[in-house]
């Protein structure tokens, strides 16, 4: 959740949404993504809607859980007014910043309130990310008696130096023991990973990568570093401090990680994103890229209904002056067109296992599907038998030239 806020059309003060948003609601899931805005330390390459303690001054985070679960009462009477005919949640999702940062009883205060207000299905995936260092084994229980299924750490190396270049503050060996935590609690894991920090070397990421298999989570998230504008990092690599990452180790990493997981027992069903079953797949992401509905709660937090996405202001105190008014908390929004959704469904289907049906695709983009076969950025056996675009390993590692090829005038 990147910290920049889209300029957009106004929301309105009831948060009631245009009539494109209730037409074909059934055909879609519905989700609630939950963003906890908190850190301890901010760390170099985060441009995330994220606060210290410091950066908050004066500002309590002590009753954010009773201002989400305020914004909570709220989403459900704008989308009744909205004409959206209430739907139970399919996955939660507790993202930021480190949400466990807060109490396990705040968690689960508002994971209540969703599942008062809403209700969950039977089965529904339940997750919160979490830092190494942020929980015990208390609190991993707490969470699972809360209803939690599912907890996703923020592993990113298991190399101290690379730890020390991305401002982590945990041990590497304290992962493998809050994996065991949570396993013992009864919660799926999932670890994440990022390659390619400045000076880090492929043998590193190999140590790390095979740290992260020795956990034996459910799943394993592994991300390119991003070095984004106005990011500590980003001044570093001005400064000389640091080098820029190199976009052919990169791919290397990419490739090796690629490797290892498939050996161990896991298949990759996103780009980056590799799972031991197909029950073990991040629900809550899927969904993001397959098109369902979902309503982002807290400072800066995005969401979309039928084709209308909007996001909310993005600092802790606008968020509960405006929560405390009973108003929106959303900062703008915009109604994407037919072909703009087209589109976007190209970008992100384009970059799962499951793939983008060539029913999508127009005439002239069908015929494109050739040139990707031969360029070997597609499966061809997917495309020609089973009429969906599937990226090969090259296909992954070239996802842009993908969308291109398909979306050129």
């Amino acid at each position: 959740m990147p910290s920049a806020l889209l300029p957009g059309d106004p929301v309105p003060a009831d948060g009631r949404l245009p009539q494109q948003a209730a037409v074909a609601q059934g055909t879609r899931n519905f989700g609630a993504y939950v963003h906890v805005p908190y850190c301890r330390v901010r760390c170099g390459y985060c441009d995330f809607n994220t606060y210290t303690a410091k950066e908050l001054g004066n500002t309590s985070r002590s009753h954010y859980a009773s201002e989400v679960c305020d914004e909570i009462s709220f989403s459900a009477r704008a989308l009744d007014d909205s004409g959206i005919k209430p739907r139970q949640l399919s996955t939660v999702f507790f993202g930021g910043g480190t949400p466990t940062i807060l109490p396990a009883t705040d968690l689960a205060q508002m994971l209540a309130k969703l599942r008062e207000t809403f209700g969950i299905v039977a089965g529904a995936e339940i997750t919160t990310e979490a830092n190494p260092d942020s929980v015990d084994r208390k609190y991993l229980q707490t969470l699972k008696d809360a209803g939690f299924t599912r907890v996703s750490f923020g592993m990113q190396s298991a190399v101290p130096e690379v730890l020390q270049v991305l401002d982590r503050t945990h041990t590497p060996e304290r992962v493998p023991q809050v994996v065991a935590w949570a396993k013992e609690a009864g919660l799926e894991t999932s670890v994440d990973l990022i390659y390619g920090a400045p000076g880090e070397t492929l043998e590193q990421w190999r140590r790390s990568v095979e740290a992260a298999l020795a956990c034996d989570p459910h799943h394993i998230s592994a991300y390119a570093l991003i070095v984004e504008p106005g990011t500590k990092l980003a001044a570093q690599i001005a400064r000389g401090e640091y080098q820029q990452p190199d976009d052919d180790l990169h791919a290397e990493m990419y490739e090796l990680a690629d490797q290892e997981f498939a050996a161990a027992g896991y298949s990759w069903y996103e780009i980056s994103n590799w799972s031991k079953t197909l029950d073990t797949r991040s629900r809550h992401n899927l969904a993001y890229w397959q098109g369902h509905d979902w309503w982002g709660y807290g400072p800066g937090a995005h969401s979309h209904v039928g084709g209308v996405r909007w996001w909310n202001v993005k600092h802790p105190r606008a968020y509960a002056d405006r929560i405390a008014q009973g108003i929106s908390p959303g900062f703008a929004r915009e109604v994407l067109d037919a072909e703009t959704r087209r589109v976007e469904q190209v970008l992100l289907e384009t970059r799962i296992a499951d793939g983008l049906p060539q029913s999508r695709l127009t005439a002239s983009e069908s015929r494109r599907v050739a040139e990707l076969i031969a360029n070997g950025l597609v499966d061809p056996v997917s495309a020609l038998q089973h009429k969906r675009i599937v990226p090969t390993l090259r296909g992954r590692l070239l996802a842009d030239t993908v969308v291109a090829t398909l979306l050129a005038s």
